[in-house]
């Protein structure tokens, strides 16, 4: 099966015995440490998972809430409730108490598979929320009750298979539907943007319980049929040694660790050089800067790319390399359309800006009991609204401007904050940036921004704010840059720009 034919028919279980029949003895996904998983191996265990689920009385469809990390039992896990035909609530696990004990009741999840490490956040989940829920530790070996095994009941494309939940930043968290349908289309439209192959082998450094890391690599290597790396989480100083031992073809990563990387002191060898093919950046801009140094110093291609929880990943991709990709652009649309709206929700011409739209088979069912919310975003004709600002050129890249709740309102002109991002990013020391409103009585809104430094640099606020003035002029430029040990993210590595005019003060 080529990816290049259109999203795989049937659904997730469909998939995963397909795999084991075609490809059973073939590698599936390698845990660096640990034993790895076959095609054949990880389609048994999942299914013995979602016996014993049934045999607990978890109905079809039914939601089953997940609190584990990367690893061997988070996989597993996931297909397990995939292949079950169970609804698989995936937690943020860095969401903190409150979040996570809203979701976690808000799911309505009887159950949750529960990491051996994630006992206390648990516990003050439950404790924040009053969720009555029973806990099955997910460990080497896991204490299942004494109940006979139940035979999972039939799946259908359209049934519900995934219920996210987005970071919130702006209110309780929503979450977000998918069914097996959209979940394979998200898993496609990376495989096929980025022409994987069974013989490729990707690298997961991202969260499972994030979008990116579970569309982008899990589901995209499920449909492509590759193997995948699965990290615990991203390590700078054993990335480029990662690769090179389990001889990855490419990876997805975020901005940040994109910047990381850059700044740190690893390379890569001769040979890891070679073999990888790309790297993907999503979640957020790349900076201009940060991309062009990157592929500079380890001549390794960066595609930018850009999706959204709500459609399963990936809408925009550059091109591979020798295509063209337009440095700044996270791209073209790819097995979905992208359109640009005007403020009546009417397509806007080629260089006007308006609000990034998308309309394909990856949109989301709607939020989960959350009629209005849905109707706000999900219009009568299809089209998703991302609150995204951007405008498209007449070749079909997307590039994108701002965020609608991020816009800088400074004396009724609007000031993008990537403006300023990319105004900071232009000097060397500067590893990661945000732009951000501040109330002021004179123009109703300021800018003001904060960075975190390479180790080592001695660059400060004021010399940041010099660069800025020069590039942006006086009115977009920042009144104060803020220089932090650390800049606050969401679980994917996005700088949560809203969050620092309250934590600096």
């Amino acid at each position: 099966m080529s990816p290049v034919e259109g999203p795989p028919e049937g659904t997730i279980r469909d998939l995963l015995d397909r795999r084991a029949a075609e490809d059973g003895g073939r590698e599936s996904h390698v845990f660096p440490g640990e034993a790895p998983l076959t095609w054949g191996a990880l389609r048994d265990e999942a299914r013995e998972i979602a016996e014993r689920l049934a045999g607990m009385g978890v109905a079809r469809g039914e939601s089953v809430a997940v609190m584990l990390p990367n690893g061997r039992a988070g996989i597993l896990c996931l297909m397990a409730l995939f292949y079950g035909g169970f609804r698989a609530a995936v937690l943020n696990l860095v969401a903190g108490a409150e979040a996570m004990g809203y979701a976690l009741a808000h799911s309505e999840a009887r159950f949750v598979l529960l990491g051996t490490a994630q006992g206390d956040l648990f516990n003050a989940a439950v404790a924040a929320s009053g969720a009555s829920v029973t806990a099955i530790r997910v460990g080497a070996e896991v204490a299942w009750p004494d109940a006979a095994r139940g035979e999972p009941g039939p799946v259908a494309p359209g049934d519900h298979a995934l219920l996210m939940y987005t970071s919130g930043t702006t209110g309780r968290p929503k979450g977000v539907l998918h069914s097996h349908a959209s979940l394979l289309a998200g898993g496609w439209m990376p495989a096929m943007a980025h022409a994987l192959t069974p013989e490729d082998r990707g690298l997961c450094v991202l969260p499972i319980y994030h979008i990116n890391g579970l569309c982008v690599t899990v589901m995209g290597a499920l449909v492509s049929g590759g193997a995948l790396v699965v990290c615990e989480r991203f390590s700078a100083s054993r990335f480029w040694t990662t690769c090179a031992e389990t001889g990855v073809t490419w990876f997805s990563v975020v901005p940040t660790i994109v910047s990381h990387l850059l700044h740190g002191e690893g390379e890569p060898d001769a040979a890891t050089r070679a073999r990888l093919r790309f790297g993907r950046s999503a979640s957020s801009a790349l900076a201009v800067e940060t991309q062009s140094a990157f592929e500079s110093r380890f001549g390794i291609p960066i595609v930018e790319t850009m999706g959204l929880t709500e459609t399963a990943a990936q809408i925009l991709s550059n091109p591979l390399p020798p295509g063209v990709r337009k440095i700044g652009s996270p791209g073209i649309a790819y097995g979905c359309e992208v359109a640009i709206l005007s403020p009546d929700l009417a397509p806007a011409g080629a260089g006007v800006e308006g609000e990034i739209a998308v309309r394909g088979p990856n949109v989301m069912l709607g939020y989960f009991r959350n009629p209005e919310a849905t109707a706000a975003t999900l219009t009568p004709d299809g089209w998703l609204r991302t609150g995204d600002l951007g405008r498209m050129d007449g070749d079909g890249y997307v590039f994108v401007t701002g965020r609608l709740k991020e816009l800088i309102i400074k004396g009724g002109e609007n000031i993008a904050p990537r403006e300023v991002d990319e105004a900071l990013y232009a000097h060397p020391d500067v590893m990661e940036a945000a732009a951000f409103a501040r109330p002021c009585p004179r123009y109703g809104e300021r800018v003001e921004a904060a960075v975190r430094l390479r180790p080592g640099a001695e660059v400060d606020g004021a010399a940041l704010r010099a660069l800025c003035e020069t590039r942006l002029g006086a009115f977009k430029c920042p009144d104060v840059v803020h220089v932090l040990d650390e800049l606050p993210k969401g679980p994917s590595g996005k700088i949560q720009r809203l969050k620092l005019g309250e934590l600096i003060q």
